[in-house]
């Protein structure tokens, strides 16, 4: 078996070799903003920039090349279009039957305002999706729904991914955090506290930031005692539950109080102004729903929820384990004949070899079912499920192309060590690290379209540079994380899910310019607080405890 070593600074000076490692990432902005490329044209050039900087530069055998782009593109297609097919096709189940209109009517009944509407369905119920399922899923599903109450699809695409920043430390029940914290041999339980004392000013401005972009001040003003209940109620559950209980549930638990803390005020309280971006004036109809009426509506939901608790059960996930009666789900392939050499920040070498997995066990696949018991409960016709999954398998056709591109570049720059490069020369700032430290996580977001994938890409990095400035790595591991989650807003993978959510494939470039401002100044002041707790608040950074076992 041929073994590659990886090198992280090609040229001899760190800055030139990151300039260089660099140019694919300035690559896809500039097909994004300045020519306006299709989301797929965009990730196809970066793939191939990426590639051959990889092998000219980097030296980096061809058959690698080929085997991370491989990998990429595979894990691109499972789990991460799987969960978004999966989670599009229930939706469109839910539209079919009839079942959204009255979900439509009932959250009218809530509140017919558009503004409390983003909230309650962008903010709350797609904090509680990123907590279940992550992966894009909460975007795609939560930007529907919106599309379906009278929103533009542009708009409702944009404020889905704004609102979905709050959560993402936390999603997929913790994974981003548990992941980095075993990588980095330590107990997670100080990281999630720390992420939670950091995320505090985020999620508490993200949804009067949310009602802002919709309608100004003004809005906010006339909004202002619904939209403080859900932001208090989520920060505070939020900061609780991660400094008490770890990394699982702050998601799911802020997003269920937040629903129940708001909803309940909107019972007594209701905004003078119906701010609508349709021409419905007219909403004394729509309150006449039974409860019997309004379950059955959200029943599809509810089984989602139902479906994701019983997939995260130790119990279940045990049944696919090797040697299990489900094992045979799971196959991987492997390239053999070559592998990689990482060298990690302590300098100890890692050989990795570049497997293909395909798991069964995915969100996408309990989303899946949850559909299929929808079909049953809501007693679709077979004939229009079919039409439901055939319809969602040509609306996902260029969108999983664009997805699997993307995260092949990932994959490629990872494998090289391009995006490793851009870690080291970050962490050559010396006491400026504390600014540039979530930064790294942004990058590292932003290629990947993952925080957890950031997380593994640049934990150690943060880890070590921490030790050398004598500062608690609690904070540089959290903050890996929290600017990771402003990067999740303009990650190539989340923009590209977004489009397809609300139907409009082909106009990314309009959606990445939409959220890249916003992305950018939310970075600029992550890493402004990181410095302000680095030099001033040191006494709130929890102490780390090592793994022992």
């Amino acid at each position: 078996m041929e073994v590659w070593q990886q090198v992280y600074d090609p040229f001899n000076s760190i800055w030139l070799s990151a300039a260089v490692a660099f140019l694919p990432i300035a690559c896809f902005l500039v097909c994004l903003l300045v020519f306006k490329l299709k989301g797929y044209q965009a990730g196809f050039l970066t793939v191939v920039l990426a590639s051959v900087l990889a092998v000219v530069a980097y030296d980096m055998p061809f058959s690698l090349v080929g085997a991370s782009f491989v990998q990429g593109f595979a894990q691109g297609i499972w789990p991460i279009a799987w969960i978004i097919i999966a989670a599009i096709f229930l939706y469109k189940l839910s539209v079919k039957s009839g079942a959204f209109e009255v979900i439509k009517s009932s959250v009218i009944t809530i509140t017919p305002d558009h503004r409390i509407q983003v909230i309650l369905i962008g903010f709350c119920f797609g904090s509680f999706l990123e907590g279940a399922i992550g992966f894009g899923g909460p975007v795609a599903i939560t930007a529907a729904l919106l599309v379906g109450l009278g929103l533009r699809p542009l708009y409702a695409a944009g404020l889905c991914l704004i609102a979905n920043t709050a959560p993402v430390a936390f999603g997929a029940v913790g994974i981003p955090i548990i992941a980095m914290t075993n990588l980095v041999r330590i107990e997670q339980y100080a990281v999630a506290a720390m992420v939670g004392r950091m995320l505090v000013p985020l999620s508490l401005t993200i949804p009067f930031f949310i009602v802002f972009l919709m309608d100004g001040f003004k809005g906010v003003r006339e909004t202002f005692p619904a939209i403080l209940i859900a932001a208090i109620s989520f920060t505070g559950t939020q900061y609780f539950s991660s400094n008490h209980w770890g990394a699982e549930l702050p998601d799911i638990v802020s997003a269920i109080v937040s629903l129940l803390c708001t909803t309940l005020f909107l019972r007594i309280w209701q905004p003078k102004n119906i701010f609508r971006l349709d021409d419905e004036k007219d909403f004394s109809k729509k309150s006449t729903l039974s409860v019997g009426q309004i379950f059955k509506a959200w029943l599809p939901f509810v089984l989602l929820i139902v479906c994701i608790v019983i997939w995260t059960q130790p119990w279940f996930k045990a049944l696919f384990e090797e040697g299990a009666i489900f094992d045979y789900t799971q196959v991987t392939i492997a390239f053999d004949n070559i592998a990689l050499s990482i060298v990690d920040p302590k300098g100890a070498a890692v050989s990795l070899a570049l497997p293909v997995n395909f798991i069964a066990l995915q969100a996408g696949t309990a989303i899946l079912v949850a559909a299929f018991l929808t079909i049953l409960f809501l007693r679709i016709k077979s004939s229009d499920a079919a039409e439901c999954f055939w319809d969602t398998l040509k609306e996902m056709a260029i969108p999983c192309i664009t997805i699997g591109l993307v995260v092949a570049f990932a994959f490629v720059s990872k494998n090289s060590g391009m995006s490793a490069t851009l870690g080291t020369a970050f962490a050559k700032t010396g006491d400026m690290f504390a600014f540039f430290s979530p930064v790294i996580g942004w990058l590292g977001v932003f290629i990947t379209g993952s925080d957890t994938n950031s997380n593994l890409l640049f934990g150690t990095l943060q880890q070590i540079t921490a030790q050398e400035l004598g500062v608690k790595e609690a904070l540089f591991l959290a903050a890996n994380s929290v600017g990771g989650v402003v990067g999740k807003m303009i990650s190539p993978q989340s923009i590209a899910i977004a489009c397809v959510a609300v139907g409009l494939v082909g106009r990314e470039s309009e959606l990445f310019k939409f959220t890249l401002k916003y992305s950018l100044a939310l970075i600029i002041l992550i890493g402004i607080w990181t410095t302000i707790i680095a030099m001033f608040l040191p006494t709130i950074i929890p102490d780390v405890v090592p793994l022992h076992h």
